[in-house]
């Protein structure tokens, strides 16, 4: 781990520089070129991690009253959603589109790969197509909050990209199974969770392993409305052994699914410990003694119970 660290700060120096040595040709090469030719964004991202907003200045010739749509095409199949051209506030010509992605989700069903964005203007039988120039990436903000970088329904990535010559494209990236706490609840006798199985199959005979150091405990998960499932922490087989806090791993096992740990990764908040923080409660299992637990999720966003012996209260 140590290694790849160096690795990927190298990685990352490289492709900032490759992004700003790219933007200065298009402003300095392509974009006068095709000035007039081409419709320039403004702004483009991906809000909620499968919606694509952009926002375009267009071409001197372009009239606002013309239908548009957004065009995605990739090897021949070609997909469109409707655009909105209008007069800005300074008088010029721009464009608007809200592109949702994603089948599971009533939007655009893109197949994995890269996708080209273009914009197609028709008035009466006239047919024009425009292609989309990113300039400038989206660039990372400060706050709370972070791009989503996944869809919170379905898991799949979207990207936002552009070309050589700066032509938009979004790539899509296909969900790799996983499995999501969905809600956490905590009594002074037991504590539940519930979650649900990304881009998966459902599970065959589900259990939950409930793993410490040199521990493992299983209980079968029982099923809630579809697509839902819960388990109850044995909290009776949890209590430490030892004079300090002991963590608790989850993580579902069946029949044709690979293990998976529990978490919480689909959000937008830079630190989800803190965010969905559960609060620590003092639980007295049946048939044993009081002992401290806290569900929480460590920065990377597993879900961990910790239980703690009474004595550190103290």
């Amino acid at each position: 781990m140590k290694r790849r660290r160096p690795l990927r700060a190298l990685r990352r120096r490289t492709r900032r520089q490759t992004n700003r040595v790219r933007s200065v040709l298009l402003r300095r090469v392509f974009l006068p070129r095709r000035k007039g030719r081409a419709a320039v964004l403004r702004y483009a991202a991906v809000l909620d991690g499968q919606t694509v907003n952009l926002h375009a200045r267009m071409p001197r010739w372009v009239r606002p009253d013309e239908d548009a749509r957004i065009e995605l095409r990739r090897r021949g199949r070609r997909l469109a959603t409707a655009a909105r051209v209008y007069t800005d506030h300074d008088g010029g010509v721009a464009m608007d589109a809200a592109i949702l992605l994603g089948q599971g989700v009533n939007g655009l069903p893109l197949t994995p790969g890269r996708w080209k964005i273009r914009l197609r203007l028709s008035q009466g039988l006239r047919r024009r197509a425009l292609p989309l120039l990113l300039v400038d990436l989206p660039a990372p903000y400060g706050g709370p909050t972070r791009p989503m970088e996944a869809s919170a329904a379905t898991g799949a990535r979207y990207r936002l990209g552009r070309g050589v010559t700066g032509n938009a494209r979004v790539t899509f990236s296909p969900a790799q199974p996983s499995v999501e706490v969905v809600r956490v609840h905590v009594t002074h006798s037991q504590a539940e969770v519930a979650f649900r199985v990304v881009a998966g199959d459902e599970p065959e005979a589900p259990r939950v392993e409930f793993v410490a150091s040199g521990r493992r405990l299983a209980v079968e998960a029982a099923r809630l409305d579809e697509g839902l499932w819960q388990v109850s922490a044995p909290l009776h087989l949890m209590a430490p052994r030892r004079d300090r806090a002991e963590q608790w791993d989850l993580v579902l096992c069946s029949d044709n699914l690979r293990d998976m740990r529990l978490g919480r990764r689909l959000h937008d908040v830079r630190n989800p410990g803190r965010v969905f923080a559960v609060r620590q409660t003092t639980v007295t299992p049946v048939g044993g003694s009081p002992m401290l637990v806290l569900p929480r999720y460590t920065p990377a966003g597993n879900f961990r119970i910790q239980c703690s012996p009474m004595t550190e209260v103290a």
